[in-house]
């Protein structure tokens, strides 16, 4: 049985009758569509408060680009660029801090740091990322991905996408059970972008969302920001000009079972979120 809340550590998340709004704040000088724009602690922590203050329940703070062809950074250059925000967010009121990384001890320094989440997009390959969240007690997004960022786009194949992401988040969500997540801590994500073939695979995804949610009792986790599945559906519009695609995307996700949804423009997908949980969501039935 689903539960209507997702716990991170001391803090609760009530997605029961609302989809949770998750803010990127990339604190690398490589990402595809904002790299090296939160480039200092100070911009950091003041774009942090900002996407709280336009609607964000989470901030998830990513220190290693994971766009298509990235290569990895040193666990010491993430931490030279995550901690100092992480510990600089830390307590403030109001603001859920996840931190996205498949290093162990990454997510353990930021956690130790005050982070209450742990979004990994290796999906808890490494059995001392489970190890570490139960030990914290973290929320932890288990997200499907085939292959690295630096060969996940290299032609990508499946025999069946939506059957094979399904599997491999029920395997890696069990082994968490196992190792001592409980089930209120965790959240599954399929990886929009993430060795998918643009419109192929991913469209196919989002069309099937409903399927997850019968098949993973699991809070689901959706990004489609900028990705370059609408850029193929817009006529090759560049990152920063996908926002209304991203907002229609986010919709038709809500619409079909989404519970968080990933998003660099906040203030904007929010509201887009906000109109489709009255639409489609529980709080609808509270309308006149």
């Amino acid at each position: 049985m689903t539960m209507p809340y997702f716990q991170c550590r001391d803090r609760k998340l009530d997605y029961s009758d609302r989809t949770l709004t998750m803010g990127v704040l990339n604190l690398t000088p490589d990402s595809f569509s904002d790299g090296g724009l939160w480039n200092s602690t100070d911009k950091a922590v003041q774009r942090a408060l900002q996407m709280r203050s336009e609607g964000a329940d989470i901030i998830d703070i990513g220190g290693e680009s994971t766009r298509p062809g990235a290569q990895p950074v040193s666990e010491k250059e993430e931490l030279r660029r995550v901690l100092p925000v992480v510990e600089a967010l830390a307590g403030k009121a109001n603001l859920v801090l996840s931190i996205d990384t498949y290093k162990p001890n990454a997510a353990r320094r930021c956690l130790e740091a005050g982070a209450h989440i742990v979004n990994d997009i290796s999906g808890l390959r490494d059995p001392e990322m489970i190890k570490t969240a139960a030990r914290y007690g973290a929320g932890v997004i288990v997200m499907h991905m085939q292959g690295s960022p630096g060969t996940m786009q290299r032609r990508p194949v499946y025999n069946g996408v939506v059957s094979e992401i399904i599997q491999f988040l029920k395997r890696q969500t069990e082994r968490a059970l196992r190792g001592g997540v409980p089930p209120e801590s965790l959240m599954a994500d399929p990886g929009i972008g993430f060795g998918k073939l643009p419109l192929r695979h991913n469209l196919k995804i989002l069309r099937r969302l409903r399927r997850f949610k019968k098949e993973l009792p699991y809070p689901l986790m959706i990004g489609t920001s900028r990705k370059s599945f609408l850029g193929h559906i817009l006529d090759g519009a560049p990152p920063n000009e996908r926002l209304e695609g991203d907002a229609a995307a986010a919709a038709v996700a809500v619409s079909r079972g989404a519970d968080a949804v990933r998003t660099h423009d906040v203030a904007f997908i929010a509201k887009t979120i906000r109109v489709a949980d009255h639409i489609c969501k529980k709080r609808a039935a509270h309308a006149d």
